[in-house]
């Protein structure tokens, strides 16, 4: 996991837009909707944390435990240790039943900040254990950070975003926004409130603007919640049988009006195609949300 601590250098938008979201298909394909279901609630604040009285070793174990059994990895033993590198940690993947963490020294005088960096190597063990990943490096850590995300730890990783007086720093990644989206999709599927569980103001900042751009993806047609603005241009669109480039759907069939359109489940964000110029509700096939639309 990279370590950077000056934020000019923090990138922000979302620039990682396709990977995050072929990353929560991947996730919803691999585990099925019932598997991610075993993940209701996320990591607690109180459960991660030590205190200044804590013994190093012995607490960033106790962490390191934590998280393992939030993702499910019983089996997984974790030996951590502290040593001073480029990155923020690293994590050895072996056949197990030992696995080995490395944090960086920095996190010695850092304690916030051992589980957020633990909860994305912990979780390159399980993506390891699941055979899920995908073929490039950088496309490999974006899924690890958005796993880490919607299975409920990566707000951890959000919230060790910081710029202010004192320090600069960002773990991870992804976006401070591209998180703060992957944590509102979760909240959406288990109606989790995850604002008051940010310390940083910028990290909860990232929050609200992420979060918006997951509830615009809940509105545009042919979903029927869609405002009247962007249902008129669609229903113009579609008597044309060609959609814009911006727009968030696609026309099947080369046909004037359109007689099929493609969209992205808001949830999972497998593509769906479904007859247009009806009203009917729509179910995907790879999370099992069934959609209202109006096509």
């Amino acid at each position: 996991m990279p370590n950077r601590h000056e934020a000019d250098r923090v990138t922000h938008g979302f620039p990682h837009r396709a990977t995050v979201r072929a990353s929560l298909t991947a996730l919803y394909r691999r585990l099925s909707p019932d598997g991610v279901h075993r993940y209701p609630t996320s990591v607690p604040a109180a459960a991660v944390a030590l205190d200044d009285d804590e013994d190093l070793h012995l607490g960033t174990q106790r962490v390191a435990h934590t998280l393992v059994r939030h993702l499910r990895l019983p089996e997984a033993r974790m030996v951590v240790s502290f040593r001073p590198m480029e990155h923020a940690a690293t994590v050895e993947l072996t056949a197990g039943p030992e696995y080995f963490v490395e944090l960086n020294d920095r996190f010695r005088t850092r304690r916030r900040d051992i589980g957020a960096a633990l909860a994305h190597e912990i979780t390159h063990v399980l993506l390891h254990r699941l055979d899920l990943g995908f073929p490039g490096t950088a496309d490999n850590e974006v899924l690890t950070d958005v796993v880490t995300a919607y299975l409920g730890a990566g707000w951890l990783l959000l919230d060790a975003y910081r710029r202010d007086g004192v320090e600069s720093q960002k773990l991870g990644y992804l976006t401070p926004e591209e998180f703060g989206y992957v944590i509102a999709k979760r909240a959406e599927v288990f109606t989790e409130d995850p604002s008051p569980w940010f310390t940083s103001a910028v990290a909860y900042d990232a929050w609200v603007r992420g979060r918006a751009e997951a509830h615009r993806e809940r509105t545009p047609p042919p979903l029927a919640g869609a405002r009247w603005a962007d249902r008129r241009r669609y229903e113009w669109e579609r008597r044309r049988g060609r959609a814009s480039p911006d727009a968030p759907y696609a026309f099947d069939g080369g046909t004037a009006p359109a007689t099929a359109v493609s969209f992205p489940c808001p949830v999972c964000c497998q593509r769906l195609r479904i007859p247009a110029g009806r009203t009917l509700r729509a179910r995907c096939g790879v999370c099992r949300t069934v959609l209202d639309c109006v096509t």
